[in-house]
């Protein structure tokens, strides 16, 4: 289902489509913004971010570890 005028009913809108000098087309109806206000955010990281980020660096920790420990048994 379009939005757009008919434009069988659209005044001083021409048969190409066009609109006559001085007249101005109608505008397609728009929702813009947000229904209702967006509630304000923290700025503080949150304990689960600084979580991941801990446990990312535990594990490069273990497979630097291990890829060193590789490296020296082959040598």
């Amino acid at each position: 289902m379009s939005m757009d005028p008919d434009p069988d009913r659209t005044p001083d809108l021409e048969a190409g489509g066009g609109v006559r000098p001085g007249s101005t087309p109608p505008d397609t109806p728009q929702t813009s913004g947000l229904s209702a206000p967006e509630p304000r955010t923290s700025n503080n990281f949150p304990p689960t971010g600084i979580g991941a980020i801990a446990a990312i660096v535990v594990l490069a920790a273990v497979f630097l570890a291990v890829a060193i420990a590789i490296i020296v048994t082959i040598i």
